[in-house]
């Protein structure tokens, strides 16, 4: 498969989880790499690197042109950012280009230590929007990375904003928006917000009937045979996924990138075969979601890579050519031998010992060029050579060697000079520590129907969160009653004119449940959802900065690190019903039964069933956790909080009342089905 070669080509930017990969991805033509440190990488899971193989790393990708971004892209809590401060300031010493964040927090603090770092919005900030991507301008964050699940359409706008996008093109397909899955740490306290996935998805569940299925899970993405497309769109990086992979990985897709990229065929079939999922899929760029999204990985396809490692290697064996050099050398008797190469904005001039006349035969002109042209073993072609002699010297081979590998040393030298950027890097401030005050709280009662709200309902809620569509039904919006935007949006427009209309029929609460909403939403008094994923004093006070009135803090929190999150804002915590695991654009259900057979759940292999909560009408669907969270009994260890969030799906009034009831109380969990505590008292790794 090939594409047809255009200019202004976007950066091929490859997955680095060792060394290794690095050397791996440099021979094969990448122009920039991603890499974690030890920790704070959303990718724990693989090697990583020590401050020294960072520092390495930086400097050998410099030296041959390409670019570093550092990934410190997992939430952190307020005990850490002192270990963050130290990170970033490392990342400042030796020069790293970017780095990648998810964390309100660790932006806040980047922009405090070292205004000058690039920041990155990692795909863990579930930016899909146009304002999603205006928020980040406004944060000061310089590129975005994209939600893997948007069509062609969707990206085309966001490079329209004139912010550098960054989009995947190849590797995994988690089945959650990324940023969006707490299945993980609901199920095992391994959060994917923290780096340690322990990919739920791939088990078997099922949306339909049979046995042994895996409908969470998908096929690898692979986009290269659509990269003309996405140039077109204006698509500024195009990132390989894969850090938990082996050099061999790397370097195919690498190579096959830069294959497309360039106008060449491209062995799709030795990519599949390096790793696949049963091949692959481009359905989220094309709007062709369902079945055929979906794949596991099978025997047949692990021994097909252990049959093509042994010939991925000769790919990255050798440097990638990737620059010119033109030299031009001066040889006279009497005189020095002079070298000057010139590659790039690089310039080098290197001289040799005093020539002497030969014996018996000159060395000629075009001997002298033949030796300069010798590059192989380099990252260098030759360009323009040029021999300026007196005819009369004698210039051996050796010499001109010497003085070539001299030159291209420099060179190199000169380049890693010239691409390390000199940071100025403050010192970290401690915030205090301090546990929050008792408060009195709110009840927030979140209802998918107004046929679940009643007049009694209303009285006893301080706060009535339905979805917008629900509002919209309504002649005149009470006071109390605050619209839940998507949490996935691929109509931003329709959205924001929606809002517009039920301000005018005396909306004034909105819930922003991703980050684009404090754009949208200014006028209003806008509340931050849990998905905003607040797990620490510093991103509170960001969201503050924003225009929040107030947040709920991220369900991956104890309630003891909740007690102590300083922030002015009042705070509250989803307290009760089925939270939502995943947020997903590709509805497994629809995909294996379709709509009109909608069994309204998934099982998993123990029988237990995770209801869907459809909102088709945005695009996407919600899968709940099996079992009800509730606090209603454990209420003395969440007093520091201003509210509580109260979450019913299909419960009928009856049942939201006698909850409501049961929270003001202060009594034990008595319905059918089994009973959680979340993660408020067990924390995540």
């Amino acid at each position: 498969m090939a594409i047809t070669a255009m200019q202004n080509s976007p950066e091929v930017l490859a997955p680095c989880g060792s060394p290794q990969c690095v050397e791996a991805a440099v021979n094969c033509g990448c122009d920039a790499v991603y890499l974690g440190a030890q920790e704070f990488s959303a990718r724990q899971g693989c090697v990583n690197f020590t401050a020294q193989q960072l520092k390495e790393a930086v400097q050998y990708c410099h030296t041959n042109g390409v670019m570093v971004y550092q990934a410190i892209n997992t939430v952190v809590f307020d005990s850490q950012m002192k270990d963050v401060a130290q990170m970033l300031k490392q990342a400042c010493d030796f020069g790293v280009d970017g780095i990648i964040v998810q964390d309100l927090g660790i932006i806040a603090l980047a922009k405090e230590l070292c205004p000058d770092m690039p920041l990155h919005a990692s795909t863990q900030m579930t930016v899909h929007t146009v304002g999603g991507v205006k928020i980040c301008e406004r944060m000061g964050l310089c590129r975005v990375v994209a939600a893997r699940e948007l069509p062609l359409e969707n990206i085309t706008k966001l490079c329209a904003t004139g912010t550098p996008i960054e989009v995947f093109v190849h590797g995994a397909l988690c089945m959650s928006v990324s940023g969006q899955c707490y299945m993980s740490a609901m199920i095992g306290s391994r959060s994917a917000n923290r780096g340690m996935c322990a990919q739920a998805c791939r088990l078997p569940f099922s949306a339909a009937a049979g046995a042994d299925r895996h409908d969470l899970s998908l096929k690898d993405m692979s986009y290269f045979g659509a990269l003309d497309k996405l140039r077109e769109a204006g698509v500024a990086s195009l990132k390989i996924e894969g850090r938990m992979k082996r050099p061999e990985y790397a370097a195919a897709a690498v190579h096959s990138c830069r294959q497309a990229l360039d106008g060449k065929e491209y062995d799709e079939e030795l990519l599949k075969n390096v790793f696949s999922r049963g091949g692959f899929t481009s359905g989220y760029l094309f709007s062709k979601t369902g079945k055929e999204m979906f794949g596991v990985r099978t025997a047949d396809d692990a021994q097909q890579t252990k049959e093509a490692l042994p010939a991925i290697h000769e790919l990255y064996r050798r440097p990638y050519k990737r620059f010119t050099v033109d030299m031009k050398i001066e040889a006279a008797v009497g005189e020095r031998i002079v070298l000057s190469a010139e590659s790039g904005d690089c310039t080098v001039t290197v001289s040799g010992d005093i020539l002497q006349a030969a014996d018996s035969r000159p060395t000629s002109a075009e001997e002298i060029k033949k030796c300069l042209a010798k590059l192989g073993g380099t990252a260098y072609e030759v360009g323009k050579t040029e021999c300026v002699s007196d005819g009369a010297a004698f210039v051996s081979a050796a010499a001109v060697n010497k003085l070539r590998r001299k030159a291209l040393e420099e060179l190199d030298e000169k380049r890693l000079k010239n691409l390390t950027a000199e940071y100025t890097c403050g010192e970290f401030e401690t915030l205090k520590d301090s546990k929050r005050k008792k408060r009195r709280q709110e009840i927030r009662v979140h209802l998918n129907s107004l046929k679940q709200l009643d007049s009694e309902i209303y009285d006893m809620a301080q706060m009535i969160i339905l979805p917008i569509a629900e509002l919209e039904q309504l002649d005149k919006i009470e006071d109390k009653m605050c619209a839940a935007l998507p949490r996935f949006d691929l109509s931003e427009e329709q959205t924001t004119q929606r809002i517009e209309r039920l301000r005018q029929r005396g909306l004034k609460h909105v819930l922003a449940t991703n980050l684009a909403h404090f754009g949208l939403c200014e006028g209003l008094a806008i509340h931050g959802g849990f998905g905003l994923n607040v797990t620490n004093s510093r991103a509170a006070k960001m969201l503050q900065t924003l225009g929040a009135r107030d947040i709920t803090a991220s369900p991956e929190l104890t309630h003891a690190q909740m007690a102590r999150l300083q922030t002015p804002l009042p705070l509250g915590c989803i307290a009760c019903g089925k939270m939502p695991l995943m947020l997903t654009a590709n509805c497994p259900v629809k995909a294996f039964s379709g709509c009109k057979n909608c069994t309204g759940h998934i099982s998993d292999r123990t029988g237990r069933r995770f209801e869907i909560a459809c909102r088709k009408e945005h695009g996407y669907v919600e899968i709940l956790n099996s079992d009800t969270l509730w606090l209603a009994d454990k209420l003395s260890d969440f007093d520091t909080l201003d509210f509580l969030d109260l979450l019913f799906f299909e419960e009928p009034p009856a049942r939201i009342k006698q909850v409501i009831k049961a929270y003001i109380a202060g009594e034990a969990f008595t319905a059918n089905g089994n009973m959680t505590r979340g993660l408020y008292y067990r924390g995540i790794q």
